[in-house]
């Protein structure tokens, strides 16, 4: 097998991949439509659910075509019965995602926002339920990749438990990284998208969630066709296939994906990205740049830098020196800052960002900065 250029992404997604998962991808044509191809993805699904250390009797996997915003769209339009609201518990991008759907869809929804820089307040989400009996279902972020600040699901989703609603928890980020226990951090519903925590390709999303709900929901009010999660739960329960056509060579990199998560295992596959996470926030002070989130906020996986206050920092020519260097960085998604961030995904260790941080310290040379960097206050 002939090695393939090999980059480091520092973006939160798609995420630096191996060779074998690469070449994974390279088998004979075949038609999603017969058994062999099910079967493939019979066992993806059971994958899934086993990787929050769900019971596949209890929860299932639903498999979508699309990218991570497709499982957020699902859950919102497919779980909600008629004349009942959402929650949305909205402390960054991603959760203001929800809210974005909420609102084209026209359903009726509390938009209960944060700052984006410190976690949920329970006593006001605890009120918020208690004065709104006609809360079906609330939806947050696992970890807001904008910032890098993990919410507090487990104690959220007691919360909306007690309260009789539904729990849906976007963990595109931290789904296969972080480790989750969807029964014990009281989620009924999460989800993800192979190119993250998988480090597979684009192209194939899932939510996984619980059973009886989605049955449940099938009474629901039917608002979308080609995102209604019991319509493609019922699909694959009838036929073991997807309603429409499935992405087909993403579908066989995340099989050799998956071979690779349980060949690594769960705790030694967060141990390595929590030493690449340790290496570039290390990187990141000897340099002098400030952080959004507080260190005991960072959910591990997403460093959010502040831009220095300098005339010669300039986002696009480090991004392109790095860049033509073999090395990814991210531009911020705060409003309010201008940030640039570094993520510890994907098949890299704390070699990799030790050879970033050579290239990174030239990038800042190259442009004159001064290092380490300095803040007007």
């Amino acid at each position: 097998m002939e090695s393939v250029k090999r980059n480091i992404l520092l973006n939160p997604g798609p995420s630096t991949t191996t060779d074998t998962v690469k070449y994974a991808q390279v088998v004979p044509d075949i038609c999603p439509r017969e058994k062999e191809f099910g079967n493939l993805m019979k066992g993806i699904r059971d994958d899934l659910v086993k990787i929050v250390h769900g019971d596949t009797e209890k929860y299932t996997a639903v498999l979508f075509c699309g990218s991570g915003t497709i499982n957020i769209d699902v859950c919102l339009n497919s779980l909600l019965p008629e004349g009942k609201k959402i929650l949305v518990i909205n402390n960054g991008a991603y959760s203001s995602r929800a809210v974005e759907i909420c609102q084209y869809y026209g359903l009726e929804h509390i938009n209960l926002a944060f700052p984006v820089d410190e976690i949920p307040n329970l006593d006001v989400i605890e009120e918020t339920l208690k004065q709104n009996p006609d809360i079906a279902l609330v939806h947050t972020t696992h970890n807001e990749t904008g910032t890098g600040i993990l919410n507090p699901i487990k104690e959220i989703g007691a919360l909306v438990h007690q309260y009789n609603a539904v729990f849906t928890v976007d963990t595109t980020s931290t789904y296969a990284m972080r480790p989750i226990n969807i029964e014990e951090d009281n989620i009924d519903f999460c989800m993800a998208s192979a190119q993250k925590g998988l480090m597979s390709f684009t192209g194939l999303s899932f939510v996984v969630g619980n059973k009886s709900i989605i049955e449940k929901s099938a009474d629901y009010p039917k608002r979308s066709y080609y995102c209604n999660l019991f319509l493609q739960y019922d699909f694959f329960r009838k036929t073991g296939e997807m309603h429409f056509t499935p992405p087909v060579q993403t579908i066989y990199a995340t099989v050799q994906a998956l071979k690779e998560y349980w060949n690594e295992g769960e705790q030694a596959k967060w141990a390595r990205h929590t030493r690449v996470f340790n290496a570039i926030n290390a990187g990141l002070d000897e340099l002098g740049f400030r952080q959004v989130i507080k260190p005991e906020l960072r959910a591990g996986l997403v460093s959010s830098a502040i831009y220095p206050d300098d005339e010669c920092w300039n986002f696009e020519k480090v991004h392109d020196y790095c860049y033509e260097r073999g090395f990814t960085i991210y531009p911020g998604k705060i409003s309010t800052a201008n940030t640039f961030r570094l993520c510890a995904l994907g098949a890299i260790d704390k070699g990799d960002i030790d050879e970033f941080f050579k290239v990174f310290r030239e990038a800042l040379k190259e442009c004159g900065v001064t290092v380490p960097v300095k803040y007007s206050d």
